[in-house]
């Protein structure tokens, strides 16, 4: 089967880049005590929703790279009838960089707003149709959200992956009598509610059969001009790992000089990553990158049963493991933005954030106290008989 993820041999796992590395002076000679921080966030949904939200608590200089493969709901339905880029993802960024004002927060809310009945508008969004309209009148994907950030006062960018819809396509075991009889599916959809086992992705470009998928140009410099980039949280095969599969934007992630940090999901999503353990979210991403190099992986406390194991797999990404309570009380499956946006400074070595932060030191230091966690250790919760004879439940 053909692989269209860029190739490249395995490199050595590379040193931890120090804490704070690629922070300080910049081209322009300006420093990070005198220009907020560069931070480009790559992903799609409400896991890149939970990392703009925490981003914007640190810095104003915020660029989100989103997925455009979705093929579901309202997305799906505007793709199909327009060919149109899949609005949904890049609408619910927009949302998360809304400004805090009374304007900002009206267009959010509008953004959000649903057509209900059983008429055509039935289950679109407001802020997907708006995006449709603008996409057709300038044909050109940058341009229409670079209007609509204008309309909600945002502060930052919002940026597709590439400028043509993608679609994914999956290996899939686990679907036949003989387990290990290899089925491909196609859509994320799909791929994402699977009752198999996904081993691998490509991506497609939709309607050009065997055309490799093309980057957004300004998403490639964004990353190349970053301090930090981030990837994940959020649905690891159909959301987080497409980015590396897009070969100008996957060699961009290896050659970046900025800081490059991996947020691990809360719990495994029911469908792709079903009884996937932390660790095994790495593996499948060194797979699908065997070139990417990353400085810190960042996971919640309570969602980690082997820290051990969890530090070794970072490790072979050239990472260091933070572990941290950064899940919502309310909801366990979803990230707390301002512990996620303290645990992210205490990751970079930043005691204090960009001159736009609203969070305190005391916050940023106890961040980096729940970060130490003794080898076997794990905070939250107890060992089960499993964990205490070594086996990873999660499997």
């Amino acid at each position: 089967m053909t692989d269209t993820a860029p190739t490249g041999t395995t490199a050595p796992a590379a040193s931890p880049t120090p804490a704070g590395a690629g922070l300080g002076e910049r081209a322009n000679g300006s420093t990070e005590a005198d220009a907020p921080l560069r931070a480009v966030a790559l992903g799609g949904g409400h896991g890149l929703q939970a990392t703009l939200t925490a981003l914007r608590r640190i810095t104003t200089a915020v660029t989100a790279v989103v997925t455009v493969a979705d093929d579901g709901g309202s997305s799906g339905r505007l793709r199909r009838e327009l060919g149109l880029l899949p609005p949904g993802d890049l609408r619910k960024a927009l949302e998360a960089l809304a400004a805090a004002d009374d304007e900002g927060q009206l267009w959010r809310r509008v953004f959000q707003r649903r057509f209900g009945g059983n008429g055509a508008l039935a289950g679109h969004a407001v802020g997907n149709l708006l995006l449709a309209g603008l996409l057709e009148e300038l044909g050109d994907p940058v341009a229409a959200l670079d209007q609509a950030r204008q309309l909600l006062g945002v502060r930052g960018r919002v940026l597709p992956m590439c400028t043509d819809p993608l679609d994914i396509e999956a290996d899939v075991v686990g679907l036949d009598e003989d387990a290990s009889a290899v089925r491909r599916i196609r859509g994320q959809v799909a791929v994402a509610t699977t009752p198999g086992l996904v081993r691998r992705i490509r991506l497609h470009t939709a309607g050009r059969p065997g055309q490799l998928p093309r980057a957004c140009p300004q998403a490639v410099a964004a990353v190349r001009e970053a301090d930090v980039v981030l990837l994940g949280p959020g649905s690891w095969f159909t959301s987080v790992l497409p980015h590396l599969l897009v070969p100008e934007l996957h060699e961009a992630l290896v050659d970046t000089s900025a800081r490059k940090v991996v947020v691990l999901n809360l719990v495994p999503q029911p469908g792709e990553t079903a009884g996937f353990s932390p660790e095994r979210h790495l593996d499948v991403l060194c797979e699908h990158a065997p070139r990417l190099r990353v400085d810190a992986v960042i996971a919640d406390t309570d969602s980690v049963p082997t820290p051990d194991r969890l530090r070794r797999a970072a490790a072979e990404l050239g990472a260091q493991a933070h572990l941290a309570r950064i899940a919502t009380r309310q909801a366990p499956d979803r990230h707390d933005p301002e512990a996620l946006a303290v645990s992210l400074l205490a990751a970079l070595g930043r005691r204090t954030s960009a001159p736009s932060s609203t969070l305190i030191g005391a916050k940023v230091k106890t961040a980096e106290r729940d970060t130490a966690v003794a080898p076997g250790e794990r905070q939250g919760r107890g060992s089960t008989d499993s964990e205490r004879r070594g086996e990873d439940p999660w499997r």
